[in-house]
C-alpha cells in the first residue's frame, strides 16, 4: 500500500496547475468538517484521514486527477469550505481528498431570468457580494454563508436563511444546471439541465465532482433584524405563524427557547430574559410585524439592518445555534426535524414531560411545497447513543419527520429511503464506486435500482 501511495503522489506531482498537499498536519485539517457537533458521529470519524490532498487550478488538472483515480482504484473525495456538519467531505477509505477552492469564479449573470452561473468553489459570503452589483442575492444559504462555498453547500446542504420563502434546495426552481466531472476510463466535463442534476443535488458529492453551478437567485432587499420578547413558547408559536401567513416578505424566522437565549452571545442578550422570536424582513414587512406584535401586547426591538450590523441574528440560526451552545458546554447536540403541522406545540410539550431541559427548543419557519411549516433543530443534552434514538422514536411517534444528524449517509440525513436515480447516477458517472465511499447506502444495493 505504501508503494501505491508514493506512486500516486509521484503522478499527481508531474500535473500541470495542481497543488500537492501531502503534510501531515494539512492533510488531516483538510479531512475534517464540522462532524464532531455529534458525538457519534466524531467516534467514528476521528481517525480518518485522506493520504494526500489535491487543488486543481483548471479544468484539465482535474481531469487528469479524475482519470489517476479511475487508473488506479483511489478513493477521492471533494470538500469546499469544510463547514458541514455530518462528515459529507471527510475521507472513509482514505486516497485523496479533492479540495476546489481555485473554481472560485462567477462565470456569467442572466439578466433576463436573474441565473447566474458560478463555480462551485466559489464562497457564498463572495458570491453575494457580486450579485449585490447586479442587483440580485442569494435566495437560500447557510448560517455559515461567509465560509461555506456554493458547491459544497449544493452538494451537502438541504436549506438555510432564505428557506422560508424558497424552500429547500432539492425544490424545482432552485438548482437549474451544472457541470461535473466523472470517475471514469475516459473522464470528461458533462453539462446537465435542472432534471439531469437533481440526482447530484444532496449527494455528498458521491455521484460527480461538480465544477460550476447555474442557480436561481433573488432580487436584493434591505432586510432588517428584528427581536420579539415572548413569555410563553406556544404564544411564540402563534405569532411566528402569524408572520409567515402575512402578505409581507420575510428572509427568516427562527424561535429559541430561553435556556438557550441565556447561552448565546453576550451582545445579543436582554435585560428581559424569555424566549425569543428571531426575524429577518424588509422595511414595508417591519411595519406589519409591529402592528402584530401591538396587538398582542409583545415588546418589539428592531436591530437595523443586517448587512449594518456588527452582529446579526444570522450568527445564531440554523446550526449557528447550535455552534453557540457548544461554545459554552461540548456535551450540547442537536437533532433535526420537521415538525407536524399544526401539532407543533402538542409534540413539543410531550418531550418536555418526559425529557425536561435534558432537550431544549430551536425552531425555524420554513417553506414545505409552497406551505408554511416549523421545523425544528433542538439541543440535546448528550448522555448516550440509546437515549439519542429514544427521542427520535417518540419525536417519529408524535408526527415529526427526522433528519438525523448523527449518521454518515445521505439517505440516514434525508427522508431514510433510497433515490434511485442517485444510484443510477453514480451507476453512469463512477461505475468504481471511487467518489466519497460509504456516503450512498444505496450503492451497496445498486443491483436493486439499476436495469
Amino acid at each position: 500500500m505504501t508503494n501505491k501511495i508514493e506512486n500516486l503522489k509521484n503522478y499527481l506531482n508531474n500535473i500541470p496547475n495542481l497543488e500537492v498537499i501531502d503534510n501531515h498536519s494539512d492533510v488531516k485539517r483538510l479531512s475534517r468538517d464540522f462532524y464532531n457537533y455529534s458525538p457519534v458521529l466524531q467516534k467514528k470519524l476521528d481517525s480518518c484521514l485522506a493520504d494526500v490532498v489535491v487543488r486543481p487550478k483548471n479544468i484539465e488538472s482535474l481531469l487528469a486527477v479524475s482519470k489517476i483515480c479511475w487508473d488506479l482504484s483511489i478513493p477521492l473525495t471533494t470538500r469546499g469550505g469544510g463547514t458541514g456538519n455530518y462528515g459529507q467531505a471527510v475521507p472513509l477509505a482514505k486516497g485523496i481528498v479533492l479540495q476546489m477552492n481555485y473554481f472560485n469564479k462567477l462565470e456569467k449573470y442572466y439578466p433576463d431570468s436573474g441565473f447566474v452561473k458560478v463555480q462551485s468553489g466559489c464562497l457564498m459570503g463572495d458570491l453575494n457580494k457580486e450579485l449585490g452589483k447586479y442587483g440580485r442575492e442569494l435566495r437560500l444559504f447557510p448560517s455559515t454563508w461567509k465560509t461555506a462555498s456554493i458547491g459544497g453547500f449544493i452538494a451537502g446542504g438541504s436549506g438555510g436563511i432564505g428557506s422560508i420563502k424558497w424552500g429547500f434546495l432539492r425544490d424545482p426552481g432552485n438548482l437549474i444546471g451544472l457541470e461535473a466531472v466523472n470517475v471514469n476510463l475516459n473522464p470528461k466535463l458533462m453539462k446537465l439541465n435542472a432534471e439531469e442534476s437533481e440526482p447530484l443535488n444532496h449527494a455528498y458529492g458521491t455521484n460527480g465532482i461538480i465544477t460550476s453551478l447555474i442557480i436561481s437567485t433573488d432580487v436584493k432587499q434591505d432586510w432588517y433584524s428584528i427581536v420579539i420578547d415572548c413569555e410563553d413558547f406556544q404564544n411564540a408559536i402563534n405569532i411566528i405563524k402569524l408572520c409567515t401567513s402575512a402578505a409581507i416578505e420575510l428572509k427568516l424566522g427562527a424561535i429559541l427557547e430561553d435556556e438557550i437565549v441565556d447561552k448565546m452571545p453576550s451582545w445579543f442578550k436582554r435585560k428581559n430574559l424569555c424566549h425569543k422570536l428571531l426575524i429577518q424582513s424588509n422595511l414595508g414587512g417591519v411595519k406589519t410585524i409591529e402592528m402584530i406584535c401591538k396587538k398582542n401586547k409583545l415588546n418589539l426591538e428592531n436591530l437595523g439592518r443586517e448587512d449594518e450590523l456588527d452582529h446579526g441574528i444570522s450568527d445564531l440560526v440554523w446550526n449557528h445555534t447550535t455552534l453557540q451552545m457548544r461554545a459554552k458546554d461540548k456535551n450540547w447536540t442537536y437533532l433535526q426535524m420537521l415538525l407536524p403541522l399544526n401539532e407543533e406545540f402538542k409534540l413539543i410539550k410531550s418531550l418536555r414531560d418526559k425529557y425536561g431541559k435534558e432537550l431544549l427548543w430551536h425552531l425555524e419557519a420554513v417553506s414545505q411545497q409552497g406551505i408554511p411549516r416549523l421545523a425544528a433543530l433542538p439541543l440535546l443534552k448528550w448522555n448516550d447513543e440509546k437515549q439519542l434514538n429514544e427521542i427520535m422514536e417518540d419525536c417519529r411517534s408524535l408526527g415529526a419527520i427526522i433528519f438525523n444528524p448523527h449518521v454518515l449517509t445521505v439517505e440516514g440525513g434525508g427522508l431514510g429511503v433510497t433515490d434511485a436515480d442517485q444510484v443510477k447516477a453514480k451507476q453512469n458517472y463512477d461505475p468504481k464506486g471511487l467518489l466519497n465511499p460509504g456516503k450512498l447506502a444505496g450503492w451497496a444495493e445498486k443491483e436493486k435500482f439499476i436495469d
